[in-house]
C-alpha cells in the first residue's frame, strides 16, 4: 500500500512538472503585458483574447505549420521507408559483415548532430540545397535513420521464418513477402517510428535555423524565434505564440500515444 502510494505520489509529480508550466503559459497569453509582470500568478482580468487572435489571423504562422507539416511528413516518408528496408536486409538475411554494418548504424545514436554542422552546411551548400526544403528533409531522415532501425530490426526478427518459408513455397518472392506479408505485421512498430520521426522533425530547431534563412520557407522553431526577437518586450504575446505552436504536436501526440507505446512493447512481447 504504501509502495503504491509513493509510486502514485512519484507520477502525480512529474505530471505537475510538466502540466503547470503549460497551464501557466496559456493563462499567461490571455493577459496583457502589464498584468503579466503586475500579478504573474493570477487569473487574466480582463482577459485578452487579442494576443490568441492575432497569431491565429496571422499568414506567416499558417504558412510556418504548413512548411514544419510538409516538411515532416516527407522526413518521414522517407526515413520510415528506408528504415524498413534495411531492417529486413538485417533482420532476415545472413551476409558476411551484417552485425558490423549494423553496428555502424548503432554508432550514428551516439554522432551528435554539433559535430555534423559545418561539414553539413558545406555539402548542402555545394549542391544548392540551401533554403531548399530537401536540404532539410534529407539531413533529417540520415539522422532519424539509426534509431528507425534498431526498432523495426527488432520487430521484423520476431516473424518466425516459417512464415516467410511457407510464403516463397507458394510463389511469393522475397520483397513479395516484404511487401505483402511483412509490413502489414509491422503496423505497430511502423506506426511507433512514423510518430517518433514527425514529432522529431517537428521540434527540430538548430538544423531549420542553418539551412532555412528566407521566411517563405521557415518552420514552427524557428518561426518562434523570430516572434520573440520581434516582440521581445509584449511577453504575453510570445506567450500565446508559443502556446499555440505547441498545439498541432501536443494534439497528434496525444492520439498517437496508444499507438507509440503499444508499437515500442510489441517487440518485446512477442516470441
Amino acid at each position: 500500500m504504501l509502495r503504491s502510494l509513493s509510486r502514485h505520489s512519484v507520477v502525480w509529480l512529474i505530471g505537475a512538472f510538466v502540466v503547470v508550466p503549460l497551464l501557466y503559459a496559456v493563462l499567461s497569453g490571455f493577459k496583457s503585458t502589464d498584468q503579466l509582470t503586475d500579478n504573474p500568478l493570477g487569473l487574466p482580468s480582463p482577459w485578452k483574447l487579442s494576443n490568441y487572435s492575432g497569431v491565429l489571423s496571422s499568414g506567416s504562422f499558417w504558412r510556418q505549420v504548413a512548411n514544419s507539416t510538409g516538411v515532416a511528413v516527407a522526413t518521414t516518408l522517407l526515413t520510415v521507408s528506408v528504415s524498413a528496408m534495411a531492417a529486413f536486409v538485417f533482420a532476415r538475411y545472413a551476409f558476411r559483415g551484417r552485425e558490423l554494418f549494423y553496428t555502424l548504424f548503432t554508432i550514428g545514436l551516439m554522432f551528435p548532430f554539433a559535430v555534423a554542422v559545418l561539414p553539413l552546411f558545406v555539402l548542402l551548400r555545394t549542391f544548392d540545397l540551401l533554403d531548399n526544403p530537401i536540404g532539410l528533409i534529407l539531413p533529417q531522415a540520415g539522422f532519424g535513420l539509426p534509431m528507425t532501425i534498431i526498432i523495426l530490426r527488432s520487430f521484423f526478427r520476431t516473424i518466425p521464418a516459417e512464415l516467410e518459408e511457407a510464403a516463397i513455397l507458394d510463389g511469393c518472392s522475397r520483397f513479395g513477402f516484404f511487401w505483402r506479408i511483412l509490413l502489414p505485421m509491422a503496423r505497430p512498430a511502423l506506426g511507433t517510428v512514423s510518430v517518433l520521426a514527425i514529432v522529431a522533425s517537428w521540434n527540430n530547431f538548430f538544423l531549420p535555423l542553418l539551412v532555412l534563412t528566407n521566411p517563405k520557407w521557415q518552420t514552427i522553431p524557428v518561426g518562434v524565434q523570430q516572434f520573440q526577437g520581434q516582440y521581445n518586450t509584449d511577453y504575453a504575446r510570445v506567450l500565446a505564440y508559443i502556446v499555440l505552436a505547441m498545439v498541432p504536436a501536443l494534439a497528434f501526440y496525444s492520439v498517437a500515444e496508444r499507438q507509440l507505446i503499444g508499437g515500442l512493447t510489441a517487440g518485446a512481447t512477442k516470441g
